[in-house]
Order: C-alpha cells, then structure tokens, then sequence
C-alpha cells in the first residue's frame, strides 16, 4: 500500500502554515519576466494536485505584499480574475511593465513559463 505522500498528497505532518510558506517561497522565487502557473507552483511547492491551493492562497495576500503574485497565472496563460476587473488589469499593467507580452487576454506560455513545459 502507497502511503499518501507516494500518492501525491502531502505529507499528513505538514501544517497549514508550512503549505503556505513552501508555496509563497515558490512564488518569490518566479522571476521578473517570467510566469508560473498555479499547478506548477504547487508542484515546485511539493504540493502536486493542490493549485487551488496556491489559487486560495494568493487570493488572501494583503495589497501591499511583496509577494508576486501577478507571476501566477491559470494553465492555459490567463488571468483567474474576472475579464475586465480591476485585479486582472493590476495583473496585466505589472506583467506588461515586465515585458511580458499578452495577446487577447492571453500569455504564450512557450514564450514567458518559467520551467518550460516541465510541470
């Protein structure tokens, strides 16, 4: 029998906060010009299967965080915030002040992932 963390899950002893601070410290670590999506980041984590995870985390980040959190997209190169809404054109504005380049909503992840096509 494969224990849970042979399976994918994490290890039953980790705590909340140690989740959080591995992910957050995934984030960080993204750099300038670059995006990770947030099943890769959970990955990169030690998290597999948990970008909701990463999704929950971020979306409790105070605003005035150093955290880059606009590096994280969804797995097809697009903002998980509402089309049109004030987060998704703060996320776009920082991307672009990066030189990362988005086409119709879009980030080419062959261009701008930070891993290649890894995770």
């Amino acid at each position: 029998m494969q224990t849970s963390q042979q399976q994918g899950f994490p290890p039953m002893l980790d705590s909340s906060e140690t989740r959080h601070q591995a992910i957050l410290s995934t984030i960080a670590q993204i750099p300038k010009g670059y995006v990770s999506t947030y099943g890769e980041v959970a990955s990169l984590a030690g998290y597999p299967g948990n970008a909701r995870l990463v999704g929950r985390i971020l979306k409790k980040l105070p605003s005035e965080t150093k955290i880059p959190w606009h590096r994280v997209v969804n797995a097809s190169g697009r903002s998980s915030f509402p089309d049109g809404s004030d987060k998704q054109r703060e996320q776009f504005q920082k991307l672009q002040e990066e030189k990362i380049v988005i086409l119709n909503g879009r980030i080419r992840l062959s261009n701008y992932k930070q891993h290649g096509n890894e995770c």
